[in-house]
């Protein structure tokens, strides 16, 4: 399928923010320190659960001509079928505060073009890298982010431990720091 991302604007107010949509559940990456560097294996599900979390809250006007916030949409046709948004942090890396892209349209491309908006506008801003979070039992959204060339930096098992819905998920850190010459994003 041919996308083409667009930087997020003005007039297409309309198109954010979008509705959350299920995906699959399909196993947990699991995270191991062993002093030095993040490990991880994968322990799958017997069989796949959908997943909803609840709708982002945000205003899409704060994306919009801001030197340290930048949206993006993956566009196919003339359709809106993904999103991804990124902030400057404190630390010199963009942060991705959200990607996602329509069920139809996963594994096709989108995501990636996605992430390949995010890291130049992190490049174009002379950042070190660009950094994300997710959580261990999202397996499918982990491979994409280890595949395309983050690596796993950091975990969390109390950050969602006030939410009864998500206590026992726990939030993997991703991390694509520009000079350690990773393959993602070469598209």
């Amino acid at each position: 399928m041919e996308y083409r991302v667009v930087r997020f604007e003005q007039t297409m107010l309309p198109l954010l923010p979008r509705p959350q949509q299920p995906f699959a559940l399909i196993g947990r990456l699991a995270p191991r320190f062993d002093g030095r560097e993040w490990r991880h294996s994968e322990e799958l599900l017997d069989a796949p659960q959908a997943k909803t979390y609840a709708g982002d809250v945000y205003d899409p006007r704060e994306y919009i001509g801001n030197p340290g916030k930048a949206a993006f949409l993956a566009m196919f046709k003339d359709v809106c079928v993904g999103s991804i948004r990124v902030h400057k942090r404190w630390n010199e890396f963009a942060h991705v505060e959200d990607i996602e892209a329509d069920a139809a349209h996963r594994g096709r491309g989108a995501g990636g073009l996605l992430m390949d908006a995010a890291l130049n506008w992190a490049r174009e801003r002379g950042l070190r890298g660009v950094s994300l979070e997710t959580q261990d039992n999202n397996l499918a959204a982990c491979r994409f982010y280890l595949k395309y060339g983050f690596r796993l930096g950091g975990a969390d098992c109390l950050v969602y431990d006030a939410f009864e819905a998500v206590r026992n998920e726990i939030a993997l850190y991703f991390y694509y720091v520009f000079d350690e010459g990773n393959a993602g994003g070469e598209r």
